[in-house]
């Protein structure tokens, strides 16, 4: 008996523990296991009848996620470190994910809610390591199909540069953003946006190469076309605008007026002359231009910016007038002249006729080059047309103003062979007057088809003054009359009926040439050639020849080589004749009349050629 009741005692006092634990069991089970005591349950401290464990089994099921599960879940961001991110799904422990996986979320913070995906359940560490990258994959392309087909906008993350583009994080996968699908303005600096969170619209997937690419440059065209529309329904000529500058060209620069491009062509840039606009405008400055003209649709919008300022001729000084002196810039030079800007706006022209005395006409840029600061004197000015006309020459005196003083008839000179023409050779002989050599006043004795033949520009002739025209401004010179004439003593050395020897030079039409000396080349006609003998002569061969014909004036000499033994054979008929006469005046023999002949022939035919 005695044992039964400490029996019943144990047992009540054993029963009496798991009543009160009953009673206690029935509390709120999240409260109980968030109570529970797992140390001293690990220990073997307190037990866990079979009933209480299943409980406790069903309620882990029923409140934790099962780390074995390949599922995407979502967790809570609880905590942050520097490098990596503390995640609660619920689950017996919370897991990390490295920061690296939010770069395309720099603004993660405590409280946010990401889809994670169970890397790995137990690291070396007992840690729960999860994975946003793998859990983003996996529902990516879900997501990036429905955006396509609903063209919904998209939030992705800049990555990195590329050939034609950038990579941008969408949804986690790589997409390609073309270069040209990154703003409506060209894009100069890629590298900016790097790093950045933008949005995207899907415009095409290639589902066989896994192949994404975005566009951000499609979100911002549906409201630019809009405030294009409103835009060019309100543009008027003469409207003053506020752009941007959006482009620039050689030719001019492309404004952005709010969606609508126009042009501010080169020439409408500044009053001043300009080699390249960006002397008067950078890429991205806001600007002030006035509308010029537009055509039918409004399409191409021609735009002014120095419209905008008051024309400087209108602000040109009365001060200025005909006959002061001006300085100025050399801005533009042409064959005909230069162009000087006397004042900011304001140029004139000077002729290259009056950039120099000179009477022959030179290059403008012998004188000037582009950038010099010239002093010119003001020849012509017209307000209304706003032109101006200068000279420079007008600060020197003019040289013709004492020309007879310095340039007499018959005074001899040295010049500058300056240039040609068919007919002679201008010769400078100072700065402003020049002067003609025709060309048959270079030499007495050659014959001379061109002056390139006798002189070189540049060369230093000597020169007599032959004519002055004070009026015309012209001076003729001449060349040989600086020497002596040789055809003077010519004259008598080559006489008519003098003999010479010389050879012959060459054979020509109906004759041929022989060169008495440098100067003096006489002509020997065909019939002439013939020798006593019957042949005639050839190239080389040396003779001697008879002036039949000497002209001064033309510098013509024509000799005769059958002359020397026709004439011999004329004095044999005179001495014939001369002995015929005196004995018995004997009759002549017809040898002799036919010599007699022959003579009055050859003397008739010379004197047809002197004539």
């Amino acid at each position: 008996m005695a044992e039964e009741k400490t029996s019943a005692a144990v047992e009540e006092t054993t029963v009496a523990p798991e009543v009160k634990e009953e009673v206690q069991t029935q509390q709120d089970p999240k409260e109980y296991l968030e109570n529970f005591d797992w140390d001293k349950y690990e220990e073997g401290i307190e037990r866990v009848d079979d009933t209480k464990l299943k409980e406790f089994e069903t309620l882990v099921e029923e409140n934790f996620v099962d780390t074995a599960d390949e599922e995407v879940v979502e967790g809570t961001v609880v905590h942050m470190t520097d490098r990596e991110a503390i995640i609660d799904i619920n689950a017996k422990s919370e897991g990390v994910i490295s920061l690296n996986e939010f770069r395309y979320n720099p603004d993660l913070k405590v409280g946010d809610k990401v889809e994670v995906l169970i890397d790995i359940r137990e690291d070396k560490t007992g840690q729960l390591v999860l994975s946003h990258r793998k859990a983003r994959t996996i529902m990516a392309w879900d997501r990036v199909n429905a955006a396509h087909d609903k063209e919904e906008i998209v939030t992705g993350f800049v990555k990195c540069r590329t050939k034609g583009g950038m990579i941008v994080d969408v949804f986690g996968i790589e997409a390609f953003l073309p270069g040209s699908q990154i703003d409506v303005k060209p894009i100069r600096d890629y590298d900016q946006y790097v790093g950045k969170t933008m949005e995207f619209k899907v415009v095409k997937i290639n589902h066989e190469f896994k192949n994404v690419v975005v566009s951000h440059k499609a979100l911002i065209e549906a409201d630019i076309e809009e405030q294009k529309k409103e835009i060019i329904g309100q543009l008027e000529k003469g409207q003053v605008l506020e752009g941007v500058v959006k482009n620039i060209t050689s030719y001019g620069v492309f404004i952005d007026l709010g969606g609508v491009d126009g042009l501010i062509h080169i020439t409408d840039l500044s009053w001043s002359r300009i080699n390249h606009p960006n002397e008067v405008v950078e890429l991205d400055q806001k600007l002030n231009v006035v509308i010029l003209d537009f055509d039918d649709n409004k399409s191409r919008i021609q735009l002014g910016l120095k419209q905008l300022e008051k024309h400087p001729w209108d602000a040109l000084g009365d001060e200025i007038k005909v006959g002061d002196k001006v300085k100025g810039k050399v801005v533009v030079i042409a064959d005909y002249g230069a162009f000087i800007e006397v004042a900011e706006g304001v140029e004139g022209l000077i002729h290259v006729s009056e950039m120099s005395w000179s009477t022959h006409l030179r290059s403008a840029q012998d004188f000037v080059n582009v950038g010099d600061e010239v002093e010119a004197v003001v020849l012509t000015l017209d307000r209304e047309d706003r032109k101006m006309s200068l000279g420079i020459k007008q600060l020197t005196p003019d040289p013709w103003t004492d020309i007879t003083t310095k340039y007499p008839v018959g005074s001899k000179h040295k010049g500058i062979v300056r240039n040609f023409t068919n007919f002679g050779v201008f010769v400078e002989m100072e700065e402003g007057i020049d002067g003609l050599i025709y060309i048959s006043d270079l030499s007495w004795t050659k014959k001379i088809k061109h002056p390139s033949e006798f002189v070189a520009v540049g060369d230093t002739l000597e020169v007599e003054v032959l004519e002055l025209d004070v009026e015309g401004r012209k001076l003729s010179l001449g060349h040989k009359q600086t020497t002596e004439n040789p055809w003077d003593k010519y004259s008598e050395e080559f006489a008519e009926g003098t003999i010479h020897k010389a050879a012959i030079a060459e054979i020509v039409d109906k004759g041929a040439t022989i060169d008495f000396n440098e100067d003096i080349v006489g002509f020997v006609p065909s019939r002439h050639l013939e020798k006593e003998d019957g042949k005639k002569l050839v190239k080389g061969e040396e003779a001697e020849f008879k002036i039949i014909e000497f002209n001064k004036d033309f510098k013509r000499v024509v000799a005769s080589h059958t002359a020397i033994f026709r004439e011999q054979e004329e004095k044999n008929v005179r001495a014939a004749k001369k002995r015929s006469t005196s004995s018995d005046e004997a009759a002549p023999t017809l040898g002799d009349a036919n010599a007699q002949l022959q003579a009055l022939k050859d003397k008739m035919e010379a004197d047809s050629k002197k004539k």
